[in-house]
């Protein structure tokens, strides 16, 4: 069986179905999707059409504007393509309690089988436990997060220098671009439910979204939007403007130099394995390499996709880092902090460290922290925080309510590696032990930190982002 093809329970497929039900949980795209071109496969053999099923309730974690604005921002894309390639789509917004919530279940009794997203974290982790047990037919997942299909990194990886030989040596076998299924059986007629369906134009975002009962006080990106369309935008931006710079310039903030992708790649409106091969054609056209960007985009996301899927049940625990950071840890848990703040005054950027209350403004206004900056934001809150549990639940706190990029796999493993995963001992020194420590004297010396200063205040004073793609 395709290494990206996991079976999750053992029903059978409905004999006497009308079509095959693709529910689309965290892969929100139509292009270089491996889940809907295995979904239309089988329909293909089964004389079916395809029905995708997408929605967005207004119960997950810290549902807001700022995340079910980006989210409806992406569903336009999904309704056209699909329309293109002569699918169906049902669109659920799901607003308040006294909206159904049983819409999946409704969809599925008249499916053959249910096709979802293979996805080691968020809500789709849960919901691929709990629906199979529950559902009458054949429920599989597919993987289409990762380059190299996850079931192949058989066991748990310690670090980069583990899993990049393993994925060098499958690259070439799956750094393949996914070929579109001609879809045999077209959709026909209105969808299943269709009295639930939510229309979604770039005009009615604002207005669906204050229609949700949600956190409202969480606005919307002033940088990103959201969609596939955007996404590319975004990536051809990269292509031609950043990559040829981006091995020199990637860690300095205001050089503005990374693809700055994340957001899209955590909701699915972009695939990785489109971005790799566009980048990888880019630089052999050019007679460079991407290999710098290729690492972080392949080697590092899937590092850290590998940790989601072997640290279970909960990936986001300071149990899941290496023995000797838990112990250097645990040794140094009483040391006198400089400064204790409590959430709240982190989450209002309120300490004495110009720079680390950019950061945090950054997320607050831009939904996404530069990675380089993001590392010195959480050292600094383990430095400050009265424990080191307290330090974690800040930042995971923190990154699920405000980042685009957060909940994800990538965000917990980046907020771990601040505590040891997936990086080695260095010189003991109080609070930290031998995990890694990282100053202001450090960014000053690095970075241009006044010229990123001066970048967010325009953004805080002005609520405008010069660098936003127009």
């Amino acid at each position: 069986m395709d290494p990206r093809i996991t079976p999750l329970n053992d029903k059978p497929r409905c004999p006497n179905a009308r079509y095959v039900l693709y529910w689309m949980q965290m892969n929100r795209r139509v292009r270089n999707n491996h889940a809907l071109e295995y979904a239309i496969a089988e329909a293909n053999a089964l004389g079916l059409p395809v029905l995708v099923y997408e929605a967005v309730t207004y119960t997950y974690p810290y549902a807001s504007d700022r995340f079910t604005t980006f989210l409806l921002e992406g569903v336009p894309d999904t309704s056209q393509r699909l329309r293109d390639r002569r699918i169906g789509y049902l669109f659920y917004l799901r607003r308040n309690t006294t909206d159904p919530n049983d819409t999946l279940y409704r969809l599925a009794a008249d499916a053959a089988l249910i096709v979802s997203d293979d996805y080691p974290s968020f809500v789709a982790a849960s919901h691929n436990m709990t629906v199979p047990t529950k559902s009458e037919i054949s429920y599989v997942v597919v993987d289409s997060s990762c380059i190299v299909p996850m079931r192949l990194i058989e066991t748990k990886q310690y670090g980069a220098y583990t899993i990049r030989p393993k994925i060098h040596k499958l690259l070439n076998q799956y750094l393949k671009p996914v070929e579109p299924t001609p879809v045999k059986h077209p959709w026909k007629g209105p969808v299943p439910l269709a009295e639930l369906h939510t229309t979604v134009t770039p005009e009615s975002v604002a207005r669906l979204v204050a229609s949700c009962d949600i956190d409202h006080s969480v606005k919307p990106s002033l940088t990103y939007r959201g969609g596939a369309s955007e996404a590319e935008r975004h990536l051809q931006h990269f292509l031609a403007r950043n990559l040829p710079r981006y091995a020199a310039d990637r860690n300095e903030p205001t050089a503005h130099a990374t693809s700055n992708l994340s957001p899209w790649l955590h909701f699915g409106h972009i695939s990785s394995l489109e971005v790799a091969l566009a980048a990888k054609m880019q630089a052999e056209d050019a007679g460079g390499t991407a290999a710098e960007f290729l690492e972080e985009l392949i080697v590092r996301r899937e590092l850290a996709f590998n940790h989601a899927r072997f640290a279970q049940p909960d990936p986001t625990k300071l149990g899941t880092v290496p023995n000797w950071a838990r112990e250097t840890l645990k040794k140094h848990a009483k040391d006198t902090r400089p400064a204790v703040y409590t959430r709240e005054q982190f989450e209002r950027a309120e300490t004495y460290d110009q720079l680390w209350n950019a950061t945090q403004k950054e997320l607050l206004l831009r939904g996404k922290i530069h990675g380089y900056y993001r590392m010195y934001w959480g050292k600094k809150i383990i430095e400050w925080s009265a424990t080191h549990e307290d330090a974690l639940e800040t930042m995971i706190y923190l990154h699920d309510r405000y980042a685009l990029d957060g909940r994800d796999p990538n965000t917990y493993t980046n907020i771990l590696w601040c505590f040891g995963l997936h990086d080695r001992p260095w010189q003991e020194r109080p609070i930290f032990g031998m995990v890694r420590y990282m100053s202001l004297d450090g960014m000053k010396r690095k970075t241009g930190v006044d010229a990123y200063l001066r970048e967010i205040s325009h953004l805080e004073l002005t609520g405008t982002d010069p660098f936003r793609l127009q």
